[in-house]
């Protein structure tokens, strides 16, 4: 095939424009553009292939191929060259298509009598929507120039696609974002809630995509990346020299802004007749398609900070700026890639529930969605390019699943489940008073876990008797500075103040593996759960740890303190830290501060191997709290950042009750005050299981309080532990069976 000069390539682009200009319906917009393809290729066949649903593509226009094939002809994802090309988002191109790696004959469209063939995905920043492909009867391989023209033409239909240009006929050509869509993601935080979209970062929707004037277009470009390294150059001069994170992602954006190559590719693309919009968006369009091939995270990390810079670039290039005019709804559901936890905290309250592209479940933003009780799915693939501003949107936290623009069946159930969740609570209320204690007579207590002074109302509202986790890490995720210690000692000052004398339990600063202070430099590991965190930063780097301790002393001022040291691993560090906390006391009564009254230094137990310290820890330690979180996903070595795995293995598995058994044991021969903190604890059924091998205290999320708290009132705990042991006896890998059969038939 001969090669396309530039000209040739803006006459295709400008040709192509005519026809999508036209009024005709989208069916015939489709056939006229295969045609024209064809013709300005040199080519026989031309075919369009749409994705009907997530996993099947359907043949919806086609110049050369039988026309009775249109919208009969579908394949799945993988499934003969053209699936090969959506699965992999990459062209392919070969001289000899039937004797290629996964040729699929498909004899209904009459194309065995062609031998080359090039398919290029239509894809829109990093979304495969369809295949464009072109054949040919010679035997042949398509120049580089031609596979280059066939990706921005595949380009601009990715772009007309998204904005409805092909809607009118034929089931695969739906207008787009109109459709309801099931997004399966993970838990971030529990919860259900009803709203409406608000995109973080509103979507630049470009309608310019071919060009007339190459020299006016590479101006306008200039131009925007002239004021786009301005801006860079600003925001760098704004960052304080301790915001070396911050820095960093501005020196890569700079460097970006400042790259030749991505600047000449951009003008390659104006040149074969693209708007400056049009060629920013396919150049993000490639890196998207890149991030999804490279295994390496800092490589993906630098991929995303360029996907950032090119939407900074098209934000100055179209004028539309992060303000679209659109208001915030009523009953906002947060969507966005991702966010940072001091964007999330500035939505405050007013969010009905969040929505991530990317996140985990130890991330910032889940801490803080945990901290508000704002129902949270994360890894929501394709979610922001879905969604539109004002979107009806269904969140379940619970199974980690998104319903966009339900059916009405959909959102009427959905509203049946929360209005049993809130007639339960309401439900809860009247027990609000009362204890929790089982029909044998034993009181459990049951407190909440808090990380903001927003949680504090919640502790009357809920019922719970105390705060009996309180993370202290929040103050120092959500700001890009150190806080001083005065500032730290009146956030605590004020948490004990709405406590209105209830136990409040302060964590120690818990930060490493997922939790990464904006101003603290990161440690490339392996296996960052595992390393340095924790009480381990603490010991290495005591200066923190020492500011903080002076801060709870001087919070508490005269009142009781308790405060617990997290991901102890063995006597000696607990040791280590409890004479950290003597050593402040001692300062603080030379500098003739008030004391604590009283004063109670935990551990948390979260790694298997403090269940197994001599027992000198459980008679010095004055009480011990099982963090279950980390505890379980250590004792069953499953990440419960991957669910491949963290789904599989259950907390009512023989084993590992039969560990925490074990923990009770020790801690009652020593007189050692035990609590279970995590998630767990918040699931009445795990919960009864706690109390009835031994267990006195739970802590867990506030709206937890009240189901777990009913369910408890009404068992016996003897009766629980029995139905335990006989489980435990049957040589059954989890009790769950027995024991949910055994409460359906005691509770009904």
């Amino acid at each position: 095939m001969p090669d396309r000069t530039e000209s040739e390539s803006r006459k295709l682009l400008g040709r192509l424009r005519d026809t999508l200009a036209d009024e005709s319906a989208g069916q015939t917009r489709l056939d006229r553009i295969t045609h024209l393809i064809a013709d300005s290729m040199g080519t026989e066949v031309c075919s369009i292939y749409l994705f009907r649903d997530a996993e099947t593509l359907e043949l919806c226009a086609t110049e050369g191929l039988k026309a009775e094939a249109v919208h009969q002809t579908r394949m799945r994802v993988g499934e003969g060259l053209v699936g090969r090309v959506a699965r992999a988002a990459t062209p392919v191109n070969t001289k000899d298509a039937p004797s290629e790696r996964g040729f699929r004959y498909m004899p209904e469209t009459g194309e065995e009598i062609y031998s080359s063939f090039l398919g290029v995905p239509i894809q829109r920043l990093g979304e495969t929507l369809g295949v464009l492909v072109v054949q040919s009867k010679e035997e042949r391989l398509f120049s580089d120039d031609a596979i280059y023209a066939l990706e921005v033409v595949a380009m601009v239909l990715a772009e007309m696609t998204e904005l409805g240009a092909f809607v009118g006929e034929g089931a695969a050509l739906a207008k787009p974002h109109q459709q309801a869509v099931l997004i399966r993601g993970g838990t971030g935080q529990e919860g259900t809630a009803e709203g409406h979209v608000w995109l973080h970062e509103p979507r630049v929707v470009i309608t310019n995509l071919v060009a007339d004037d190459p020299e006016a277009e590479r101006q306008r470009l200039h131009d925007a990346v002239d004021r786009l390294r301005v801006t860079v150059d600003d925001l760098l001069k704004s960052v304080t020299s301790t915001d070396k994170d911050q820095r960093d992602v501005l020196e890569t954006y700079r460097m970006f802004a400042n790259s030749r190559s991505w600047m000449r590719r951009m003008e390659e693309d104006i040149s074969r007749g693209l708007s400056a919009e049009a060629a920013v968006e396919k150049e993000q369009s490639s890196a998207h398609a890149r991030m999804g091939q490279v295994p390496d995270p800092y490589l993906r990390e630098r991929l995303h900070d360029l996907d950032d810079l090119s939407n900074r670039l098209l934000r100055i290039l179209s004028g539309q700026g992060r303000d679209t005019g659109a208001e915030i709804p009523a009953d906002p559901i947060l969507v966005a890639r991702n966010i940072g936890p001091g964007e999330l905290l500035d939505y405050g309250r007013s969010l009905k529930g969040v929505v991530l592209e990317q996140g985990s479940v130890g991330s910032h933003a889940a801490i803080v969605a945990r901290a508000l009780a704002i129902p949270l799915v994360i890894n929501a693939a394709r979610i922001t390019t879905e969604a539109l501003n004002g979107d009806p949107i269904l969140v379940d936290g619970d199974q980690g699943i998104v319903h966009l623009r339900p059916e009405e069946t959909v959102t009427k159930a959905f509203r049946d489940k929360i209005a049993m969740q809130a007639e339960a609570q309401q439900r809860y209320v009247s027990l609000r008073g009362l204890p929790a204690e089982a029909k044998c007579g034993t009181v459990i207590d049951l407190h909440m876990n808090a990380g903001l002074m927003a949680d504090l109302p919640s502790l009357d509202g809920s019922g719970a008797q105390g705060v009996g986790l309180f993370r202290t890490e929040l103050q120092f995720l959500v700001r890009n500075t150190m806080p001083r210690r005065s500032e730290l000692a009146s956030i605590y000052a004020r948490v004990l103040d709405a406590a209105k004398g209830k136990p409040v339990v302060f964590r120690t600063l818990d930060i490493g593996s997922d939790k990464v202070l904006p101003y603290m430099k990161p440690n490339e590991e392996p296996n960052p759960a595992l390393g340095w965190r924790a009480i381990r930063v603490g010991l290495d780097k005591p200066g923190v740890m020492r500011m903080q301790l002076q801060a709870l002393i001087r919070a508490a001022n005269g009142r009781p303190l308790t405060l617990m040291f997290p991901f102890v691993a063995q006597l000696e560090e607990f040791r280590a830290a409890r004479a950290h906390v003597d050593r402040e006391i001692e300062r603080e009564r030379a500098l003739g501060h008030p004391l604590p009254s009283e004063l109670k230094v935990g551990a948390m137990l979260e790694t298997p191997s403090l269940a197994f310290a001599p027992d000198a820890f459980f008679r010095e330690v004055d009480f011990i709290s099982i963090g279950g979180n980390d505890l379980k996903q250590f004792f069953f070595a499953a990440d419960r950042e991957n669910e491949l795995v963290r789904r599989r293995y259950d907390t009512l598995n023989v084993s590992f009750l039969t560990f925490l058994q074990g923990i009770v044991q020790r801690c009652a021969e020593h007189g050692t005050p035990l609590s279970f903190c995590g998630e767990d604890a918040g699931r009445p059924v795990e919960a009864v299981c706690f109390a009835a091998i031994g267990m006195r205290a739970l802590s867990m999320r506030p709206a937890s309080i009240g189901p777990v708290k009913s369910l408890v009132r009404r068992v016996d705990l003897a009766e629980a532990k029995a139905v335990i042991d006989e489980a435990f006896g049957s040589g059954a890998q989890s009790v769950r069976a027995a024991v949910t059969d055994w409460l359906a038939r005691s509770t009904a």
